[in-house]
């Protein structure tokens, strides 16, 4: 028998962990933590699993790997994810683009338009299942594959039934910093959408504006290297060499929720020095944890969001491109929603679903 549940990532954005049975066989695909910080790996999860698999980077979809490479499960995820593994983790590569046969099924994976490395996963089991993990097809930086058909799909509809596309957010993200004056931190993950960013802010308020810390720099000399991202990525290149620039307009920097890293120490030292809300802001353009809440309830902390996940009808055509029968809206908090979306595809939960 094969079946598909979501032991987590269903009705919240949390943990993403997915237990995919093949016969007598389970697979976990994703095992994350978070984002929130109560929101834990549950160890039980892996309880007779035998693989897993890792869809990219993110915590919320690896953040509780440990957990797998303790129990010296085979882990297999990209060579860009694997470097966030533990040193002692059983990898087994997975391509970019490309098909594998595991244990007699077929799987194949392409690029999720997401994260560096980042692929969703096709399993050609019954007529077929796809698992989005985290995807967009609106990146200018991240490439975006699309998948085969497939009659059950897990899908990330993280934004919900909110439909404002990318090009209306960068409008109004541009008018929020032309409306703010002196220094802007946007806090980012530095294997997400800190390049296609720093590809905006260049094309808008050129080079000299912009600055990346250590480890977005990194970060993002490795992307280039990959010869993974799209051609204009390369714009970026004058800002991977730059040593820090205090007086940068936009600073862009990790960690995404100004909980740790270089995003911190800067909101901490401008809320000691005073400058916080007055000439030095802070913009969160994604999923914000209790820690970026409350800086957004002071003066100086704002929110607009860069989409980073698919809008409705980005979802919708997914589900009608793969001839989707059934489907899960994973890590949004009211998936019972789609239930009156007039959608043609059946929705489950919880449930075990045959495939």
């Amino acid at each position: 028998m094969q079946t598909i549940q979501l032991l987590s990532g269903i009705g919240d954005k949390g943990p993403a962990c997915v237990q995919l049975t093949v016969n007598d066989r389970i697979w976990l695909l994703d095992c994350g933590f978070g984002p929130e910080a109560n929101a834990h790996f549950d160890p039980d999860w892996l309880d007779g699993a035998e693989a897993v698999f890792i869809t990219h980077d993110h915590i919320d979809h690896i953040g509780g790997a440990s957990h797998a490479v303790e129990a010296g499960l085979p882990i297999y995820a990209t060579a860009q994810t694997a470097k966030a593994l533990p040193p002692a983790a059983n990898v087994h590569l997975l391509p970019e683009q490309g098909q594998s046969v595991i244990d007699g099924v077929k799987i194949t994976t392409g690029r999720n338009g997401h994260a560096m490395g980042g692929v969703w996963l096709h399993f050609d089991l019954g007529d077929g299942l796809f698992y989005s993990g985290d995807w967009s097809e609106e990146s200018d930086w991240f490439s975006f594959d699309t998948p085969p058909a497939a009659a059950t799909a897990v899908l990330d509809c993280s934004y919900h039934l909110d439909d404002v596309p990318q090009s209306e957010r960068l409008k109004a993200l541009n008018a929020l910093l032309d409306g703010v004056e002196g220094q802007v931190l946007l806090p980012v993950p530095p294997s997400g959408r800190a390049g296609e960013m720093a590809l905006h802010l260049i094309r808008h308020f050129g080079c000299d504006s912009v600055m990346l810390d250590p480890e977005c720099q990194e970060t993002l000399r490795a992307a280039l290297a990959s010869g993974t991202v799209s051609e204009d990525a390369h714009k970026i290149a004058p800002l991977l060499d730059r040593g820090p620039m205090e007086q940068a307009r936009f600073l862009i920097c990790d960690t995404p929720n100004a909980d740790g890293g270089a995003a911190w120490g800067y909101v901490r030292a401008w809320h000691e020095s005073g400058r916080l809300g007055r000439d030095a802001h802070v913009i969160f353009t994604g999923h914000m944890t209790a820690h970026a809440r409350g800086i957004c309830s002071v003066p100086g902390g704002y929110f607009q969001r860069w989409n980073v996940h698919p809008p409705l009808r980005d979802q919708i055509r997914m589900l009608e491109r793969l001839g989707a029968k059934r489907f899960a809206p994973a890590f949004c908090t009211q998936p019972e929603s789609y239930l009156v979306e007039g959608l043609d595809a059946e929705v489950f939960f919880h449930d075990r679903v045959r495939l």
